[in-house]
């Protein structure tokens, strides 16, 4: 089990963090092969007819009885992300060219390629005395959204996610705390030393 918090990156870098980590990630691949059948012939040799996006399930939980706040607070951000976004690169009201955004998952590790929702199931399991949803799980059904070499055969720094963030050092700033500040894990400093070629961490530009 992964120490580090579990989250989904938006399109465009916001993260919405996992309360809890997931218990399974399960991911499903297919190609098409196609044979046509004819009368009088036996099984016919098939023919690739392509790879076929593959598909991601997770199930999240959710549980805010420690503080008696909604959970809808969290699960509403998540089922936010299969709404229409207007702000995204591309968008043309007009011609109906719009879209919800892609995401990733992040669970140490572990980067997924980058999904699309394509279906969403929300069940609030628990509530308060005056009706408030505090539990609740979630599955998800993610299909992927470009070409991606996520979950295949790496090696250790191959599966780190496309830089997308640039940070401008400050006076007094060390490599841990940037990586406290980014990947909420100070130990994770090394990371940023060997990305970005640092050979002494207490020398930054």
């Amino acid at each position: 089990m992964a120490t580090e918090k579990a989250f989904l990156e938006i399109e465009g870098g916001e993260r919405v963090p996992c309360l809890y980590n997931p218990s399974q990630v399960a991911l499903a691949r297919s190609n098409l092969w196609n044979g046509d059948a004819r009368p009088g012939r036996g099984v016919p040799r098939l023919t690739y007819g392509g790879a076929l996006p593959g598909v991601m399930a997770v199930q999240l939980f959710f549980d805010t009885t420690h503080d008696g706040t909604a959970v809808t607070r969290h699960t509403g951000k998540v089922v936010a992300l299969m709404d229409v976004d207007a702000a995204l690169p591309g968008t043309d009201e007009t011609t109906g060219n719009a879209r919800p955004p892609y995401v990733t998952l992040h669970w140490g590790d572990l980067h997924s390629f980058k999904a699309v929702i394509t279906q969403l199931d929300l069940v609030f399991t628990y509530f308060s005395t005056t009706g408030t949803p505090l539990r609740a799980t979630m599955d998800l059904v993610l299909r992927q959204y470009e070409p991606s070499h996520a979950f295949g055969p790496q090696n250790p720094t191959s599966g780190t996610p496309r830089p997308h963030r640039v940070h401008r050092v400050q006076a007094g700033e060390t490599l841990d705390r940037i990586a406290a500040r980014y990947y909420g894990d100070a130990t994770r400093w090394r990371a940023l030393a060997g990305a970005n070629g640092i050979e002494d961490p207490l020398d930054l530009r």
